[in-house]
């Protein structure tokens, strides 16, 4: 089972109905948009991974604020306003996973899930952290180093591609940042600028 896969399973029940109430949909809505959402924000992470220092940043932001939290308390704080600090700061996390991106993302997750662009935007927010909680539980122990991470990550960002679907065509936008169709070295860069904390 892919990372996505797990989180996805853990998300069902209580915590997806908690999502659809604080966005105000129904609770297919919410699954159906958590479904595509969550392979976009695992596979950006995947690619932003698949640099050393990249992969360098993010262990460090998983060891440093998020390791130790249970996905429950994340939820509880993400979806109660509660002073969370870094770890429940969606808005940031999201910048540092997107980067110039997010509203690109934003956008093309709205038209794909019928959801108004506000509600994306609280959804990713709401996700980001969750997200990160997990990985931090799964990948980012006392024990992990960044290699094992990128390519744990790198695996995830794999699958969405070849899964396709409205994911595989979000992440592969994402990934062509200079809109030519094609993945090359210049928006390999410009992502590169765009990785965990590494502001240029």
């Amino acid at each position: 089972m892919s990372l996505t896969d797990e989180l996805l399973t853990k998300l069902q029940g209580a915590p997806l109905q908690q999502v659809s109430q604080q966005l105000g949909i129904s609770d297919t809505q919410a699954s159906g948009a958590i479904s595509a959402a969550l392979p976009v924000l695992m596979g950006a992470l995947g690619n932003n991974a698949s640099q050393p220092q990249g992969a360098q940043a993010l262990l460090g932001a998983l060891q440093n604020n998020h390791s130790g939290l249970d996905l429950g308390s994340v939820l509880g704080s993400v979806l109660g306003g509660g002073g969370g600090g870094a770890a429940s700061d969606g808005a940031g996390i999201l910048g540092h996973i997107f980067g110039g991106s997010q509203q690109k993302v934003e956008t093309g997750l709205a038209q794909a899930t019928q959801l108004d662009s506000g509600r994306t935007s609280q959804l990713l927010q709401i996700l980001a952290p969750i997200v990160m909680a997990f990985l931090a539980q799964r990948l980012g122990g006392g024990q992990a180093d960044a290699g094992s991470l990128s390519q744990a990550l790198g695996q995830e960002k794999q699958q969405v591609q070849q899964q396709g679907g409205l994911a595989g065509g979000l992440l592969g936008s994402l990934l062509d940042q200079d809109g030519d169709g094609q993945l090359g070295m210049g928006d390999l860069f410009k992502l590169g600028g765009n990785l965990l904390g590494g502001k240029r």
